[in-house]
């Protein structure tokens, strides 16, 4: 069946037996009306190349039609295009619309990642290209036009430089939800983000933010066609974590993303976190980076940069990373921290949090064999005068070994009290609410464990819970399974309502409307409930009297 936005007549939601005499009354005259529309939206649709008898569903969007699969208890339509490739002459611009297509595209196969500027992210690295603007969709099983159910679009992390929308699944919550999840892919590393103004004199923003242009062409896109797969264009929730949940940070602060999205979804990336550079900056980085591929010649910037290779590019970035999105032009005029404390943002209810041992993941990477004297004398060259307050309040003896102390000295004086104090910002103007995810039994990313350290409840732990993840070490377990179920249904309450009121769960209440401290939801297995220490159990009153770092 080819589907088209709009009611059928006669329908109330959750009709269903109405729904289906109209289906088994007017199936032909419904289905002979769709392939008309089709036609209009993309001339030259032969019938044979739609589905008719077939259960497979079809979707009308306004490049064409697109069949996806059923499976797992829902729908999902995949690599679906939402702008033209950034490729060739249109490497390092902002993205153009989508191409048409005749007849019935297939969406059932993934599409490739964007070139990846880190060797970690993907099980097979192979598996990128920079022709990948595009997203998954996926719906309950029994969505249908007119159901205005909330959306999710949802933007993966990897620090600007690395991962995937395809890791992150979204059927489960879909069916559980019952909510329509979009998960997108959006240009990486010097190619998302290059803030030349040569690149940036050829779009209206002038602005070389790629990706957060990628990201709010996918979210445009959203609100065209995703009445088709029965979501609400009205009611869209922005997501991400890391590296997405700066991304949400940058949305809430462009002035041309305002109005296509209604909720905004923060997890591990508070915007308050250092980290986005201001136009200056980032010409400077840019040009360093030019340099290192070859393309010395100004006058010839662009045309150089368009017509080196990729690897020649990800090489660059070995040592010159992407700082994401800068501000100071007309995509991001003010950087999301000011923005969100001046007031002058894009205001939606927020759900914000953090998990309990954030720099586990970072410190296991980089140095995992920690001493007690290296742990010592790293604090005291990070913190100068302020260093030997931070050993006599973070000691080895506390934390058992230098390894999980220089962990709670860096979760803390970034992840988690950066969430505390973003979430205050947005309490005093919208409906805000805090989460610290803390299950010490969570797995790690795939690829990411080092034997013999505990790194639960660090980086990324929260996303196998979240999504039908394919990044994981290892499978939840029956408790960590039911705790994922509960966090969908504060997510999927969240989305719908504006709140995330879940009948049968743990209240969450608003951050700010507590007494005496600020509540925070504590996400564990068969233990959920509020807590007001979160501050205190971070330290964040101690932190609060140092400059901010960033990792």
């Amino acid at each position: 069946m080819v589907e088209r936005p709009g009611k059928l007549p006669g329908h109330r939601p959750g009709d269903r037996p109405r729904r289906r005499l109209i289906r088994s009354v007017a199936a032909r005259r419904l289905l002979g009306a769709t392939l008309a529309l089709l036609a209009l939206l993309a001339p030259t649709v032969p019938a044979a190349a739609l589905p008719v008898g077939s259960s497979r569903p079809v979707v009308a969007v306004a490049q064409g039609g697109v069949r996806g699969q059923d499976r797992d208890g829902a729908q999902e339509f995949l690599g679906v295009p939402y702008a033209a490739p950034p490729v060739g002459a249109a490497r390092l611009r902002a993205p153009g619309a989508a191409p048409r297509w005749s007849g019935v595209r297939e969406a059932v196969r993934q599409a490739p990642a964007c070139l990846q500027f880190s060797p970690f992210g993907l099980r097979d690295p192979a598996a990128a290209d920079e022709d990948c603007l595009y997203l998954d969709v996926y719906r309950p099983r029994d969505a249908r036009p007119g159901a205005r159910l909330p959306v999710i679009l949802w933007m993966h992390g990897g620090a600007y430089s690395q991962g995937t929308g395809t890791q992150f699944g979204g059927r489960t919550t879909a069916g559980l939800t019952q909510s329509v999840v979009v998960s997108i892919n959006y240009r990486l590393g010097q190619l998302g983000y290059l803030g030349l103004p040569e690149l940036g004199a050829e779009n209206v923003h002038r602005s070389g933010s790629f990706g957060l242009m990628d990201q709010i062409a996918a979210l445009r896109w959203t609100r065209e066609n995703i009445g088709a797969f029965g979501g609400n264009p009205e009611n869209v929730t922005i997501s991400g974590q890391s590296a997405g949940s700066g991304s949400v940070c940058a949305l809430l602060a462009a002035p041309s993303a305002a109005g296509l999205f209604h909720r905004a979804v923060l997890q591990s990336g508070p915007c308050s976190l250092p980290g986005t550079p201001d136009a200056a900056r980032a010409e400077a980085q840019a040009r360093e980076f030019a340099v290192a591929v070859g393309c010395t010649e100004a006058a010839r910037i662009a045309r150089c940069l368009r017509a080196a290779s990729g690897a020649a590019m990800v090489e660059a970035a070995r040592t010159l990373p992407t700082s994401g999105p800068a501000s100071g032009d007309g995509l991001l005029p003010i950087a999301p921290a000011r923005a969100i404390g001046s007031g002058a943002w894009n205001k939606v209810p927020v759900l914000i949090g953090s998990t309990r041992s954030e720099a586990r993941f970072f410190v296991a990477l980089t140095q995992p064999h920690l001493t007690a004297e290296q742990y010592a004398a790293q604090v005291l060259a990070r913190y100068g005068a302020a260093g030997p307050e931070v050993l006599a309040r973070y000691p080895v003896a506390d934390h058992g070994s230098p390894y999980l102390a220089l962990s709670a000295v860096m979760t803390d004086s970034t992840f988690a009290c950066h969430t505390a104090w973003t979430a205050g910002r947005f309490a005093a103007h919208v409906p805000t609410y805090a989460y610290e995810f803390d299950d010490p039994n969570s797995p790690t990313l795939a690829g990411a464990q080092v034997p013999g350290l505990d790194q639960s409840n660090s980086h990324s732990a929260e996303l196998a819970y979240l999504h039908d993840f394919t990044m994981g070490d290892r499978p939840l377990s029956p408790d960590q399974v039911a705790l994922a179920t509960g966090m969908k249904r504060y997510w999927g309450a969240f989305a719908r309502f504006g709140a995330p009121f879940v009948p049968g769960s743990a209240v969450w209440p608003r951050a700010g409307a507590t007494p005496g401290g600020a509540s925070v939801l504590t996400l564990t297995p068969g233990a959920t409930g509020t807590s007001t220490s979160f501050e205190a159990d971070h330290q964040c009153a101690f932190w609060a009297t140092q400059p901010p770092r960033s990792l």
